[in-house]
């Protein structure tokens, strides 16, 4: 009798350990994390490439088994499509919240970043967006951080350049009316001028338009030295072909939404000569590019497109900023990541400034020679 019992409180205290090793293995707490870019659509290789930066950070951090106000937690991407439409980009951002997610990693577009952001501020959830429009954080937020450079200073070194560097003093400009496009387009104009070039037209088209001809006939007869555009690359293909055919001289130049791979492929040899602005350092010269690439490469297969490093930092950001709170509540880590000061793939200091804007945002121009996009020049940055 003495032995059965021996051996059912035996069996009983294995039973006991199993199921508190199955309970501890059970009490890793998924913490969703918001993503939100254009996954369809004519601009779903840029959400493509934003999501794997962003992937890929949460992937290196699950990896270290992060432990957060004393428990083990697993971060979760809990993903949508918002097409890059500012309407369905509201709808995404109150599914998102509904979800319960501790921060948001996107949106990607600022047409849809800045309607969408308030969303998140009205219920107190830090917001880390790919969005370079200026407004995006000029609307008073404590919640609006962002991954690349504004607009603000993008334009304006691209204005600037395009007059001081390349000579070009006639500039015709065109923008998708886009908040991202029409703002970059703006800043442009502002700093030609002021470094002494004439508008000869602005123009303005939509971001699913492909046919350019009226609009490039009237611009053909100012004769400019340079036409600018602002939108993304899948109308700056047709245009800069269009352009070709149409025995426009000048070139094109636009922001980093044409500085791409897709440009390449899909303008062909009329790409040859588009000068492009990016924010931040070329891939090589970024602290963290070598590495960067390799982790890049190894997981997904394929080459670095053009965002992805900066998700993978504002990621990196927001995981840094709970695990130095110590907690995952949006109220305790928020001032946390206001505070961010990192080492970065993009910049040795990631930074933010009392809006949220990034400190450290050096631009690079580029020029596609010979069918590859090469570096002219970067101003500032670090």
């Amino acid at each position: 009798m003495q032995h059965k019992m021996k051996q059912l409180a035996g069996a009983t205290l294995v039973a006991a350990m199993s199921l508190a090793g199955a309970a501890h293995a059970q009490q890793v707490e998924d913490v969703k994390v918001g993503f939100a870019g254009p996954m369809t659509g004519a601009q779903a290789h840029y959400g493509k490439d934003f999501q794997n930066g962003i992937t890929l950070a949460v992937e290196e951090m699950n990896a270290t088994k992060p432990v957060i106000g004393g428990k083990p937690v697993r971060f979760v991407l809990d993903a949508a499509d918002d097409q890059a439409d500012p309407r369905t980009g509201t709808t995404v951002a109150q599914k998102l919240v509904d979800d319960g997610i501790k921060g948001m990693l996107g949106h990607f577009n600022s047409g849809t970043t800045i309607p969408a952001s308030r969303i998140y501020a009205n219920a107190g959830i830090p917001e880390i967006a790919m969005a370079t429009a200026p407004e995006y954080t000029q609307q008073g937020f404590k919640t609006t951080f962002r991954m690349m450079t504004s607009d603000t200073q993008q334009g304006s070194v691209a204005g600037t350049f395009a007059v001081k560097s390349l000579g070009m003093k006639k500039i015709a400009i065109v923008d998708d009316r886009t908040a991202y496009g029409q703002g970059l387009a703006d800043q442009f104009e502002k700093a030609a001028k002021a470094s002494g070039a004439t508008i000869v037209d602005r123009e303005f088209t939509n971001d699913k338009a492909v046919d350019f001809k009226s609009i490039l006939t009237k611009l053909k007869s100012v004769n400019p030295d340079l036409i600018y555009y602002g939108g993304a690359d899948s109308q700056a293909a047709p245009m800069v072909k269009q352009m070709k055919t149409l025995g426009i001289k000048a070139p094109l130049m636009g922001g980093e939404m044409v500085h791409t791979p897709t440009f390449l492929s899909l303008a062909g040899d009329a790409a040859n000569g588009t000068v492009a602005s990016l924010a931040g350092l070329p891939l090589d010269q970024m602290p963290g590019g070598a590495d960067y690439v390799a982790k890049y490469k190894k997981r997904f297969n394929e080459d670095v497109q053009t965002y992805s490093p900066y998700a993978y930092d504002g990621a990196m950001a927001m995981f840094d900023a709970m695990k130095k709170a110590n907690s995952t509540d949006p109220a305790k880590y928020l001032p946390l990541l206001a505070k961010t000061d990192m080492p970065a793939v993009t910049t040795t200091h990631l930074e933010y400034d009392g809006k949220g804007d990034l400190k450290n945002g050096g631009i690079t121009l580029y020029k596609v020679v010979d069918g590859k996009w090469t570096t002219l020049q970067s101003v500032g940055g670090k």
